[in-house]
């Protein structure tokens, strides 16, 4: 909407008549030449926190002069003493200086950089993004001169000491990992009421912003970003930690093509006994790419959880679909358990019959059937991007034993089944037949002899 159609912001006055709002005229008092740090010094000590960030903000981003600054400061003062403050914010779009839509996008960023004022060493440049626990921000960090990203605990989990726990959890998990493929941890800690945790600031998309603009990705791409994170997840996992909530979300993608692993909030060391008791029969991870076992809330969760998770995500980049949907995501995690997949290749034709394999053999339901570990997935997925045959999944499928697979799903529905004999039961079993047979073959022709004879 233009923002001279746009509508008056609740609770602001009606805007002052325009010989109140002039700007300043060539016969004006102010002084037209004063720098932007002597205006600036007066926002300072004249405004509010707010103000002081936004008039920074107009003069950095050369939104308005500082000599429209000024007039702006001048009017305020001049409106303070009859009774009718009004925030330099509302001055600046008033003159038609900044548009309403500018000074919405500067108060998102005075608001982030005054939440992170609090945090020293670091200069807040604005909000990358807010989820429901925590909120991104884009800042430098002074003594290095670099830009990192910074995520805060919100205030409203301050009090919370679960929440706190988990936040410093991510933090230590990350810190243990080193790979060019994982968003790198700097810092973590407490400045006043603030909960904060510095890393590496990633400048580009997720895998989940691209799946949204192009619908899928071509194999090749796919199967090259898959690999770097396989590569991220063996270095986890070598590390003795499992993420556990592996999906596009959570894999960010730089401008030269980089793939690296982020958010650690649900990493757990494999080893950690304690924790896995005290998670015990609880579901932890997103619906759409949750291993079987995560839903089931099992104690023992390890790489192939994460390798699971890694395959929805694969599923998801090669057909533009997640492998199951539901109205709910308690609908959605029963399918993980019960509902056959349907083969990548069988939703998107133009797939090879390799990757498709792949992804099977990494989401399969028994996690005895999917892939042990990232080493032997990095094998085959090289193999695939080689336009070779994958060699455990192809051989996998080209052995398994469809008659147990069936009779075990069978017995899971609580049905009876019967797997057939094989192997040297079924010889067994036909010699005695053609014995058999054959003796009733003999019996046969000596009766008809007989009664010949007769």
């Amino acid at each position: 909407m233009p923002d001279e159609q746009r509508p008056t912001d609740p609770g602001e006055t009606s805007p002052l008549g325009k010989s109140a709002l002039a700007g300043p005229s060539m016969g004006s008092t102010g002084p037209t030449t004063a720098s932007a740090e002597a205006v600036l010094q007066e926002v300072a000590k004249q405004g509010t926190n707010i103000d002081t960030i936004v008039g920074r903000l107009v003069i950095d981003q050369g939104l308005a002069t500082p000599d429209e600054v000024h007039h702006c400061l001048t009017l305020s003062r001049q409106l303070a003493e009859d009774s009718n403050e009004r925030s330099l914010a509302d001055l600046l779009v008033n003159n038609e200086y900044v548009t309403r839509r500018q000074m919405a996008r500067l108060r998102e960023i005075a608001a982030a950089e005054r939440s992170g004022q609090k945090i020293p060493g670091y200069k807040v440049l604005g909000k990358l993004g807010a989820g429901a626990m925590a909120t991104v921000f884009k800042a430098k960090q002074l003594s290095l001169d670099r830009v990192v990203a910074i995520k805060v605990l919100p205030k409203k989990f301050t009090g919370n000491p679960q929440f706190i726990e988990r936040f410093y959890a991510e933090g230590r998990a990350a810190a243990q990992l080193n790979h060019p493929n994982i968003v790198q941890a700097y810092d973590v800690g407490k400045a006043g009421e603030y909960h904060y945790f510095v890393m590496e600031f990633v400048d580009g998309t997720t895998v989940f912003d691209e799946i949204t603009r192009a619908k899928r990705f071509a194999e090749k791409d796919a199967v090259e970003i898959i690999i770097q994170m396989a590569e991220a997840l063996d270095h986890a996992h070598a590390k003795g930690l499992v993420h556990r909530d592996v999906k596009p979300k959570n894999i960010m993608l730089t401008k030269s093509g980089v793939a690296k692993l982020a958010d650690m909030g649900l990493a757990r060391a494999i080893s950690d006994k304690e924790a896995a008791e005290a998670e015990a029969g609880k579901a932890f991870g997103t619906p759409y790419y949750i291993s079987p076992e995560q839903i089931r809330g099992e104690m023992a969760i390890g790489p192939q959880a994460d390798i699971y998770s890694l395959g929805a995500t694969l599923y998801h980049m090669l057909t533009g679909s997640v492998p199951f949907d539901g109205k709910n995501p308690s609908a959605v995690m029963h399918k993980h358990l019960k509902a056959e997949l349907v083969p990548p290749d069988h939703v998107n034709a133009k797939l090879s019959a390799g990757i498709s394999e792949v992804v099977e053999m990494m989401m399969a339901k028994d996690v005895k059937a999917r892939y042990q570990n990232c080493k032997d997935l990095l094998a085959d997925l090289r193999l695939v991007k080689e336009g070779k045959p994958p060699a455990l999944a192809h051989k996998g499928f080209a052995h398994t034993d469809l008659s147990a697979l069936a009779a075990a799903e069978a017995k899971s529905e609580g049905e009876l089944a019967v797997a057939p004999p094989s192997g040297p039961v079924v010889r067994q079993g036909l010699f005695i037949a053609l014995c058999v047979a054959l003796g009733i073959s003999v019996i046969g022709n000596i009766i008809l002899l007989a009664m010949v004879g007769e």
